[in-house]
């Protein structure tokens, strides 16, 4: 076992938790920048968006209603990339937030 004082055990645990916290910012803005509304979500939509025109003018009602699904499909997955991006985001911030905040309860010696 490796023998830690108390001033030790608050500065690792506050220096995991920062590092922690910078990692989670730098994936949550990587994850926002790659998988928010991307070059290929876009011509899916507008490929499917022309496809249910295509279905309306030749009145294939299975064929408007399935191009619809997908559009929604495509909005619920940028939702969800951008949440993900978003929750990490944030939670980066509180650990960085929990790491300055041990360091302020340690008490330094004078």
């Amino acid at each position: 076992m490796i023998p830690l004082s108390l001033h030790e055990l608050q500065i690792l645990m506050a220096a995991a938790a920062f590092v922690m916290g910078c990692l989670s910012i730098i994936l949550g803005m990587l994850v926002l920048i790659t998988r928010g509304y991307s070059s290929e979500v876009k011509a899916l939509a507008s490929h499917t968006a022309k496809l249910g025109q295509k279905g309306i003018t030749q009145e294939a009602t299975g064929l408007v209603s399935s191009a619809s699904e997908l559009i929604l499909s495509i909005n619920q997955l940028v939702r969800t990339a951008s949440g993900v991006g978003t929750f990490l985001l944030l939670s980066g911030m509180m650990m960085i937030a929990a790491a300055y905040w041990v360091v302020t309860q340690i008490q330094w010696p004078a």
